[in-house]
C-alpha cells in the first residue's frame, strides 16, 4: 500500500490512497482525513486503506484521478518526531577522519542519532530555500521508517514490529555551519534546515523481498543538475539495521505514532553519497605525499537554482516512493519578489557567514 497527502491549504493535507505504479490516487478522506489519524489508530484504519488500495489497482474505485507528485506535501507533513541516524560506514568514516582526523574508539559500539526538527516538512517537488549559498548546500539521500506507538525499552528483535512505513528521504545540510556547531558539543541545529520526503509513504510488504532484516535492499539514485550524481544499493554497507536504530531511539523514551527515524546518507562502494563525501574524497587525494594532511577539494557545494532529483528504485526498475524532485531557492529573492508584488520593500536579509565560519567553501563537517 502507498499513502501520499494531498496539498489541499492545510497544514496536515489530505490523505490519499495511490496505486503501484504511481499513475493514480484517490482520496481516503471516508476513512481518515490524515496520515496523522491513520497512524494513531492503524489497527482499526490500515485494513480498511488496504481495501481502497485493492479497489483502486483493480480499477474499482470510483473517484480516482491521476496523481500528480507535484500536488504532494511530505507523506506526514509534520511529525511527532525526527531522529536521524548514520550508518553507512563510508559516509560516517569518511567525513569523521576529515572533522577529527581519526576515528573515535567508540565510533561503532552504538548508532549514531540526532534529533531534527519535525514541524516544518518540505513535499517532494518544494523548493529548499536557503538565506545564504555560502553555508554550504548539500544533499543527502536517506530512506527512513515511519512508527506506531514504541514502547520505551523496546528490544531490537521487536523493533521491526513498530515500522508502519518506509520513506524515501533528502536530508538537507548546511556543510560550512556544521564544525562551529560541533565545536559547542551539543549537536546539529542551524546546520539541519527542513527536510523534504518523496511523495509516497509505504508499507513495508511493498517491497517484497527486498525488506528484510531491517534494510530496504533497493537502488538509490541521485541526480544534481540533471547530471547522475550516485547509483548506490541502499542495503550494502551498513553497521545498523532500522532495528538497532529504533531500539536505540527507545532506549530512554517512548516514541509515539508518526514517529520517524532516518538511515542516514546512504553511501557504498567508494561512490559519494553526497557533496561533502565525495570532497572528502578529493581533499584526500595524495594525502600520504603532505603526510596525511588533507588537501582542497574541488567540487563547490550547491548554488541557487541548482536543482537535485532522488528516486530509489525496485529490482524491475520501477520508482517505490516517488522522486524527491527539488530546486534550491534563494531566501533573499523569494522575500524581494514577495515585498514588490506587496508594494513593499524588505530589503536584504542581512544574514551574514558566522565569524567561526569559512565563506570560502572549504569548511566541511560531518553529519547523519
Amino acid at each position: 500500500m502507498k499513502l501520499a497527502t494531498l496539498k489541499d491549504g492545510s497544514r496536515d493535507g489530505l490523505l490519499m490512497v495511490v496505486s503501484r505504479d504511481l499513475k493514480t490516487a484517490h482520496i481516503a478522506d471516508g476513512i481518515a482525513p490524515t496520515l496523522q489519524r491513520a497512524l494513531d489508530d492503524w489497527a482499526f484504519i490500515a485494513p480498511q486503506l488496504e481495501e481502497l488500495s485493492l479497489s483502486l489497482s483493480q480499477g474499482r474505485a470510483k473517484r480516482a484521478f491521476a496523481f500528480d507528485p507535484a500536488q504532494c506535501m511530505a507523506p506526514l507533513p509534520r511529525a511527532t518526531q525526527w531522529a536521524d541516524g548514520s550508518v553507512y560506514e563510508q559516509h560516517v568514516e569518511l567525513l569523521t577522519r576529515m572533522v577529527r582526523g581519526k576515528l573515535p574508539d567508540n565510533l561503532w559500539r552504538e548508532p549514531m542519532m540526532y534529533q531534527g526538527g519535525s514541524d516544518d516538512f518540505l513535499g517532494p517537488c518544494d523548493p529548499a530555500v536557503f538565506a545564504e549559498e555560502h553555508w554550504g548546500i548539500d544533499f543527502e539521500p536517506e530512506l527512513g521508517v515511519i512508527l506506531g506507538d514504541t514502547p520505551m525499552q523496546t528490544h531490537r528483535d521487536d523493533a521491526l514490529d513498530h515500522v508502519r512505513l518506509l520513506v524515501l528521504i533528502n536530508d538537507w545540510s548546511l556543510r560550512n555551519l556544521i564544525p562551529a556547531e560541533l565545536a559547542k558539543s551539543f549537536g546539529f541545529y542551524q546546520s539541519k534546515p527542513a527536510t523534504a520526503f518523496g511523495p509516497c509513504a509505504v508499507t513495508p510488504d511493498e517491497l517484497g523481498e527486498a525488506w528484510r532484516d531491517g534494510q530496504a535492499f533497493v537502488d538509490v539514485v541521485s541526480t544534481w543538475n540533471g547530471v547522475e550524481f550516485c547509483r548506490v544499493a541502499a542495503g550494502v554497507g551498513t553497521r545498523f539495521s532500522f532495528a538497532d536504530l529504533i531500539a536505540h531511539a527507545a532506549r530512554t523514551r517512548r516514541l509515539g505514532a508518526g514517529a520517524i527515524i532516518g538511515s542516514g546518507t546512504i553511501a557504498n562502494g567508494g561512490r559519494p553519497g553526497c557533496i561533502a563525501e565525495l570532497r572528502a574524497q578529493e581533499a584526500m587525494e595524495g594525502a600520504e605525499e603532505r603526510g596525511g594532511k588533507p588537501g582542497k577539494p574541488r567540487t563547490a557545494y550547491m548554488k541557487f537554482d541548482d536543482r537535485v532529483r532522488i528516486d530509489a528504485t525496485d529490482a524491475s526498475g520501477a520508482s517505490v516512493f516517488g522522486a524527491v524532485d527539488q530546486a534550491v531557492a534563494s531566501l533573499r529573492r523569494r522575500r524581494n519578489r514577495g515585498a514588490g508584488e506587496a508594494g513593499e520593500n524588505e530589503g536584504e536579509s542581512g544574514t551574514e557567514a558566522p565569524a567561526a565560519v569559512s565563506t570560502d567553501g572549504d569548511a566541511d563537517g560531518t553529519s547523519a
